[in-house]
């Protein structure tokens, strides 16, 4: 089973979090902050991956320790369940239209972290989610899932709409990516041969 539990506590944040790369979709969040829950459970949903997700943290302060937090939580859970990433597609990606908003994402689970961010959202709050904790969140997950991930917006005004295709499209690109090819079950997909 390609799965994990990660917890993960420090003075800002305490976070338990458990994924299975072979699930249905399934998800149970609660990070405190309202629009991040929305974006996981549509990240599960797209991704196919079964999600839970509860975070007690800082709020009172903002939502950047949060939304960091549980971003880097669930860096290192996709690190762990992919193990050695023998079988894997390696690489995914989707363009995906939300309304007026049209959303591309490419993922190369490379072992390298890097993040190509090109969202420009109009608004610095959507509700009262400050914006650019969007990408806090994509850094701290690439970061420690050691992926190469770029999201860039080809089209779009809706502050909402650009976020939330961010992170559907982020789902079913890293669906691809850790889906496992069966005619290479038993290799691993790089001429180094290691992740």
């Amino acid at each position: 089973m390609r799965t994990a539990e990660i917890r993960r506590n420090t003075a800002e944040t305490n976070i338990t979090l458990t994924l299975d790369l072979d699930g249905t979709g399934k998800s149970s969040i609660a990070t405190g902050c309202g629009f991040l829950d929305h974006m996981l459970i549509l990240f599960a949903k797209h991704g196919r991956f079964d999600l839970t997700v509860s975070c007690t943290g800082d709020t009172w302060v903002d939502d950047h320790h949060t939304v960091e937090d549980v971003g880097i939580a669930l860096g290192q859970a996709f690190k762990m369940a992919l193990g050695d990433k023998k079988g894997i597609t390696r690489y995914g990606s989707q363009i995906l239209p939300m309304d007026e908003a049209l959303i591309l994402t490419a993922v190369d689970l490379s072992g390298r972290g890097y993040l190509g961010y090109d969202l420009q959202i109009p608004t610095q709050k959507v509700g009262t989610f400050d914006t650019e904790l969007v990408e806090e969140f994509w850094l701290g997950f690439i970061r420690n899932a050691e992926c190469t991930l770029h999201i860039r917006q080809l089209a779009g005004t809706n502050s909402h709409h650009i976020i939330e295709g961010a992170f559907k499209s982020a789902g079913r690109s890293l669906r691809s990516a850790v889906a496992i090819e069966a005619a290479f079950a038993d290799e691993i997909p790089s001429t180094k041969g290691v992740l």
